[in-house]
């Protein structure tokens, strides 16, 4: 089981690195070919307005920061869809409620091969963890050298440790939304206060007020407090979601594992 998790956290780590390069790539992309497009703008010229009710014009007219925020989203997008996968795959096949009350009730007869066999069914992080548990209750049931108190002990360790090679799975990327959360919403006010000193700077030099210029500065340049505080919401609500679902799988575990330690503590003196 070691082994697996180390090669599923390469593949994690690198798919992390591969997700955060494409996001940027495709954001820059998208912002030059398709939002830059002149074909959106006054006389097709770039350097000039947007075309009246052309968003990706405006969109495009935020400046640099733009395709970052977007980049954001778009990461948030990614590694949301990524932890969902994992944390599914994690929860195996079925319904984990049913899981638990099938190995409590084969604990409760003492079947202890019946119970791996729902663990082979049940696979996933969860039957991971509690098949690791049931074969050491298995060879510690037939060991006469130690005290009950020793058995259960290493019982528990086993748990502990099982457990402690299955969350950090789960747990991979989480960082990387959270750090989203936050960062997008700063990088779109930095994006706004950039275009409101070039809008004010353009009118400052121009010589009389242009009413018409300031406000379409001041909209292009709040394009990116909109976008940064999509990225940050959709953060901060997918990672909410994933640690609440990650909570569950956790005590689903430990219950479990609070089982086998009653029964093998019942059935041993």
């Amino acid at each position: 089981m070691e082994n697996q998790t180390s090669s599923t956290g390469k593949f994690n780590s690198w798919f992390a690195v591969a997700a955060i390069v494409l996001a940027i790539l495709f954001s820059f992309i998208l912002y030059f070919k398709v939002l830059g497009n002149p074909a959106n703008f006054q006389g097709d010229n770039i350097a000039n307005h947007p075309k009246e009710g052309n968003y990706l014009g405006i969109v495009y007219k935020g400046g640099l920061i733009v395709p970052i925020l977007m980049s954001f989203n778009l990461m948030v997008l990614v590694f949301s869809i990524e932890r969902i996968i994992t944390i599914t795959k994690a929860s195996g096949s079925g319904s984990v409620n049913s899981f638990i009350r099938k190995i409590k009730g084969y604990l409760s007869s003492n079947d202890i091969r019946a119970a791996i066999e729902e663990c082979d069914k049940q696979k996933g992080s969860v039957g991971n963890v509690v098949k690791s548990v049931l074969y050491k209750y298995e060879g510690l049931s037939k060991e006469a050298g130690l005290s009950k108190d020793q058995k259960l002990a290493s019982i528990q360790k086993e748990l502990e440790e099982a457990t402690s090679l299955e969350l950090p799975m789960l747990e991979k990327n989480l960082t990387i939304i959270a750090t989203l959360a936050s960062v997008a919403t700063l990088t779109g006010l930095l994006g706004t206060v950039i275009g409101m000193i070039k809008a004010f700077a353009a009118l400052a030099t121009a010589g009389s007020p242009d009413a018409v210029a300031l406000a379409n500065g001041i909209s292009e340049a709040l394009i990116n407090t909109a976008l940064g505080i999509a990225a940050s919401a959709l953060a901060i609500i997918a990672y909410n979601f994933f640690t609440s679902k990650i909570d569950d799988l956790t005590y689903n575990i430990d219950e479990i594992g609070f089982s086998i330690t009653q029964s093998f503590s019942a059935g041993t003196k």
